[in-house]
């Protein structure tokens, strides 16, 4: 490949890196994980597990707590959601939430809450790519001038929301599941809420509390 192919090459390369930064990655990931020693394997393999999301929102708690003891159901648990279990009007009296969930028969609870969403802002440098110097029109300056591109810099603001949560054995009185989710630039609130609940699951799962042990 010529001077002018390498550097159109390199050009097209960095543009198309620099476009996907702009528009962001959208999805959701743990970035902090935690499981207690003590946790026992399949704690709530078959077992019922209330869903709570820590809100005001009314129709987005339901919505979420739906969705939440769904995923939870599809992984092996009986996943509730607590305001199946819990009247609005009782949700912040610890000693009735208290009585109605142990009158469920709940094994457990997993607790969902927003700690932080706003904008969070990153820089892509700007670059000059160039292929020969002035001195000959062939071989020089024609393979340069096409073959030089500047490729701007980006400021680039990404929506994200973190979110809490906090997995329960109501057997043990123990915390025995802890992490903190990151949803990037979600399409909408449907969307982050199947992403979160979705990935919580799976790690809910994947740290053995609703499988059997071998």
């Amino acid at each position: 490949m010529n001077r002018l192919g390498r550097a159109a090459a390199v050009s097209v390369i960095t543009l198309a890196a620099a476009l996907t930064a702009a528009r962001g990655f959208a999805g959701t990931d743990f970035i902090t994980k935690w499981a207690s020693p003590e946790a026992r394997p399949g704690t709530f393999q078959g077992k019922k597990v209330v869903a709570v999301l820590v809100s005001t929102d009314e129709a987005l708690r339901r919505g979420v707590e739906t969705a939440l003891a769904r995923e939870l159901t599809a992984r092996g648990a009986q996943g509730v959601a607590a305001y199946m279990v819990i009247p609005t009007a009782d949700l912040r009296d610890e000693a009735k939430a208290k009585a109605l969930i142990e009158q469920s028969g709940a094994a457990g609870v997993v607790a969902l809450r927003l700690v932080g969403s706003g904008q969070e802002i990153s820089a892509t440098s700007a670059e000059w790519f160039s292929a020969a110097p002035y001195q000959s029109m062939w071989n020089g300056y024609w393979g340069y001038g096409w073959g030089g591109v500047y490729v701007p810099g980006y400021l680039h603001a990404e929506t994200v929301l973190h979110v809490e949560t906090l997995v329960y054995s109501l057997e043990q009185n123990k915390l025995v599941w802890a992490g903190q989710s990151k949803t990037t630039n979600p399409k909408d609130a449907t969307t982050a809420v199947k992403q979160i609940v979705s990935k919580l699951a799976s790690e809910i799962k994947k740290a053995g509390l609703v499988q059997k042990s071998k």
